[in-house]
This record gives C-alpha cells, sequence and structure tokens, in this order.
C-alpha cells in the first residue's frame, strides 16, 4: 500500500480518518463546495508561482505516466537538470511529488514547497518533514527547504508579477526539528493502516485543528445522543478527552466545576433547564437603538489568491451582489432590491451606485457579523473615493442584528451556542430553509459566481445561477428580517 505525503497529513488529521480512505472509503464525504475552491485557488497559484523557475523541466503525469515519474525523477536529477517541477521520490511505500526540486549536483537538493496561504503554517513543515525523511531515505541530501506563499500585500496594477505576488520563506531549521516526531508518525501510520481493525475513532485523538471535520464524520461512524458533548460550541480535543475520560456524553451531565467560557456555559445552562433564556431588557434596549427605515444590507464577495481586477489584494473579499430589504417604518410594506454584477470586470463602481440609490441618508443599516458588511465598505470607499463618503455614513449607522444572539439575550439550546444565522434562522423560523435552495451557503455562491463570470463556464447555465444567486442573497436579507420580527414579538 502505497502512502502519500497527503495520506501522511491525513493520518495526522486523525489516524482513523486515512484508514477510512484506505479502506472504507465510502464512509467519507465528498469534497465540499469550500475544499473545492481551496484546490482550485491552489491549483491556480501553483501554476502562476512555477513562472519563478524559467527554463525548468516540467515532469509530472497524466494518466498511465504516474508509475515511471518516479524512475523519470531520478533520470532528470541524475543527467544535472537543475530545477524540476512536479518530479516524484518513492521510498518503499513512501512518496511524495515535489512541487519544486533545486539540484545541486552531488545528491544535493532543495524541496520547495508552493502554498497558497498568506504565511507559513504548521502544516507545511509536516509537509515538508515527510518529504524530507522520503528524500533523504532515497539516498539524498537535503540542503535547503523552502516555502512560496502568497504576499497579501500585493496590489495588482496591470499584469500580475510573479515576483511581487510571492514570497518565498526559508524552513529548513523549522523542518528539521520536526525530524524525530516524522520519523515517529510515519511509523505509526504504517502501523495504523496496515491494521485490519479501525484506529480509536474519538475526537479526542485529532490534529492540525481538524476537529470540526473529524466530529461530522464521527456522527456517521457511531450513534450521538441529541446535544452531546460533541454539540458544545468552542470545542478542542483537550476538552472532548477530559470530557471522554470521565465518561460524560452529554452536555446536560457536564459537571459544574469544568471551566468553560461564556458561550459554553450559556449553552449548557440552556439544554440543562430545556428552556428557552431571554433577558428581554436587554432585547428592548437594543431594538429602541434601531431608526426606521431600517435597510437589512448582506454582501455576496468573491476572492481569490490571484487578484481579478486592478487595485485588489490577494484574498481580499469584494462584494459582487447585495440584497436588501426595506421597512420604512412599523408595519410598512416591505420592500426588496438588489444588485447581481453579471459582467467580468470590477464590481465595486456599478454596485456602489445601486446601493446608493436605496439606502437614504436617515435610518439603521443592519447586518449579520457587521463587521463583515461595515469592513467591505471601508474597502470599496478606499478604492471608489467618490463613493467614500457615503459608506463612511453607512458605516455610522450599521448595527448588528446578530448581537442580541451573539451576547446571550437570547439562548436556545438549539443554537448549539452558535449566533450563525445558519444556526439561528431554522430555530426561530423553521418555514424559511435554505435547504430547498440551489445555492445553500456562501462559499458555494462565491464559487459558482467566479466560475460563471470570472471564468465563462456554465454558459448553458448562466440565466440559472443568476436566479439562483439572487434567491440565495435574498433569502439571506429576508430571514434577518423575519427574525427582527420574531425580536419585536418577544
Amino acid at each position: 500500500m502505497t502512502l502519500s505525503k497527503s495520506d501522511y497529513m491525513l493520518f495526522l488529521r486523525h489516524p482513523a480518518w486515512l484508514w477510512l480512505k484506505k479502506h472504507q472509503p465510502e464512509k467519507l464525504p465528498g469534497i465540499s463546495a469550500g475544499l473545492q475552491a481551496r484546490f482550485d485557488t491552489g491549483n491556480l497559484f501553483e501554476a502562476l508561482a512555477e513562472q519563478l523557475f524559467s527554463g525548468a523541466l516540467r515532469l509530472g503525469f497524466d494518466s498511465g505516466e504516474y508509475r515511471t515519474l518516479a524512475t523519470r525523477t531520478m533520470k532528470a536529477i541524475k543527467d544535472g537538470k537543475p530545477v524540476i517541477l512536479q518530479g516524484r521520490f518513492l521510498h518503499e511505500q513512501l512518496t511524495f511529488i515535489a512541487d519544486v526540486i533545486i539540484n545541486h549536483g552531488g545528491g544535493e537538493i532543495d524541496l520547495i514547497e508552493i502554498k497558497s496561504s498568506t504565511d507559513v503554517k504548521k502544516d507545511h513543515e509536516y509537509d515538508l518533514a515527510f518529504q524530507a525523511y522520503v528524500a533523504e531515505k532515497s539516498g539524498f541530501t537535503i540542503r535547503n527547504i523552502f516555502v512560496i506563499h502568497v504576499n497579501n500585500e500585493y496590489v495588482r496594477n496591470g499584469e500580475i508579477d510573479v515576483r511581487q505576488i510571492t514570497v518565498t520563506a526559508d524552513v529548513t531549521n523549522a523542518v528539521r526539528t520536526r525530524k524525530e516526531e516524522t520519523e515517529i508518525n510515519i511509523e505509526a501510520m504504517i502501523k495504523a493502516v496496515s491494521s485490519d481493525t479501525i484506529p480509536d475513532i474519538s475526537p479526542s485523538r485529532v490534529g492540525l485543528d481538524a476537529l470540526h471535520d473529524w466530529i461530522n464524520i464521527y456522527r456517521t461512524l457511531t450513534d450521538v445522543p441529541p446535544h452531546s458533548i460533541y454539540d458544545l460550541c468552542w470545542l478542542n480535543a483537550e476538552l472532548v478527552g477530559d470530557l471522554e475520560r470521565e465518561d460524560i456524553r452529554t452536555i446536560v451531565d457536564i459537571p459544574k466545576d469544568i471551566t468553560l467560557n461564556s458561550h459554553q456555559t450559556r449553552q449548557v445552562q440552556a439544554v440543562r433547564e430545556n428552556r428557552v433564556i431571554i433577558n428581554r431588557d436587554d432585547i428592548r434596549v437594543f431594538l429602541k437603538s434601531l431608526r426606521y427605515p431600517l435597510y437589512f444590507l448582506d454582501y455576496e464577495t468573491f476572492a481569490g489568491a490571484l487578484p481579478a481586477f486592478d487595485g485588489l489584494r490577494p484574498y481580499q473579499n469584494v462584494p459582487f451582489q447585495y440584497s436588501l430589504h426595506i421597512l420604512d417604518k412599523p408595519g410598512g410594506q416591505l420592500r426588496a432590491e438588489g444588485y447581481l454584477h453579471k459582467e467580468k470586470s470590477n464590481p465595486v463602481e456599478p454596485l456602489s451606485q445601486s446601493l446608493m440609490s436605496h439606502i437614504g441618508p436617515k435610518g439603521t443599516v443592519l447586518a449579520w457579523h457587521a463587521s463583515f458588511e461595515t469592513g467591505k465598505n471601508e474597502d470599496m470607499g478606499d478604492m471608489m473615493p467618490e463613493f467614500r463618503k457615503f459608506y463612511s455614513d453607512v458605516n455610522g449607522r450599521v448595527i448588528d442584528l446578530e448581537e442580541p444572539f451573539a451576547e446571550g439575550q437570547y439562548v436556545h439550546k438549539d443554537f448549539l451556542g452558535h449566533s450563525s444565522i445558519k444556526n439561528v434562522l431554522p430555530v426561530l423560523i423553521p418555514e424559511l430553509s435554505y435547504k430547498d435552495l440551489n445555492i445553500q451557503e456562501g462559499m458555494a455562491a462565491q464559487r459558482i459566481w467566479m466560475e460563471t463570470v470570472l471564468e465563462g463556464k456554465h454558459e448553458k447555465e448562466r440565466e440559472q445561477i443568476f436566479k439562483d444567486l439572487e434567491k440565495y442573497c435574498n433569502l439571506d436579507t429576508l430571514a434577518m428580517v423575519k427574525i427582527y420580527e420574531k425580536l419585536i414579538a418577544i
């Protein structure tokens, strides 16, 4: 059984995760829209970063050529090729494909990994430590190890400058300090994956910040009672281990002497008392701070490692769509407005013009997790100075509708300790549901818009995609209206 560096990283996330991949892959979930978007971004940035190595020999493989890739790589190194892209190393059952190999001759090489993140992460050190182990076992001496990542301070002006948008970080020492633990981990990985039985599936065994993803898989592998300890918000593997060792399986059984944060404490109280906890006085104060007309605002944004237009930075979220519900007075007629950019151009100017025509000079602007919307307003004002005064005025009137839920003024056990609109809406307004939509979450909206508008894909489905985007964004602000009405009723 061949084990790659991606297998190794999966083992570090949870040993049972790798075992399932190799023995029962049908029990693992498919690739989510968010994960696919990260893959796509990584591939785009890698292709760009490879331009740093003009004249390099690019190996890689198509279809049946994978089996010969390791042999071709060894030949290229032996032949003295100075730079090799996508070469493969193979030692016994361990293998990896290197993004970049710098060949110094005499068996000395540099390893370079291209990552679409904006800095070097701990994951990258583990990844490269595995690569170094396999390369050294294959008979090579590693001279230097680098990570090429995104420079998020770069601002596009014309064609993307590959040397300006990339940062090359020397991680040689950091990777070498992981040599001993890498050897131990590889031995444990081989032992675990060679077993006929799955390793302990407890979420307490996760690593590399994979707790949330593994718990979703864990729920499909065993019976988990309602309001289990795995539903506790702001959970970490250490707390899971502490609770499991005490044979505590449900939130209601968590001892009162366990140290919890304020969000967890409120959640535990709501579950124990089996009631909705409402602070009407605080909610009343919140509602009295609002001024009509009320504008319920939500943005959908696009972002990528490679800025699509001049004036943008890597991963800068730029609105391509907004939804706006307007309530002029108590009991008044609700109005819906919106804008969806459909052309391959910077959407900021037309979107701003549209928004400015619908938001008047008075009244409260309500958003959910409002720091996101206010941040986008600041960005758009900076990009288009002619709208700076408008966005500054809007931001001065923004109030966060999430506040009563984030601050514990309204706590329901089925919020599971969270205050996102995706947690609150199904509990308070069950008749409104994202499940009936073709687009059900923000990352999916971002990805399908970028593919359709920026990349020119889905030509036959283009009009339906635009309708789906409008329905999704419209539901975000309609949901806010209905939640607001719920607070009024309280």
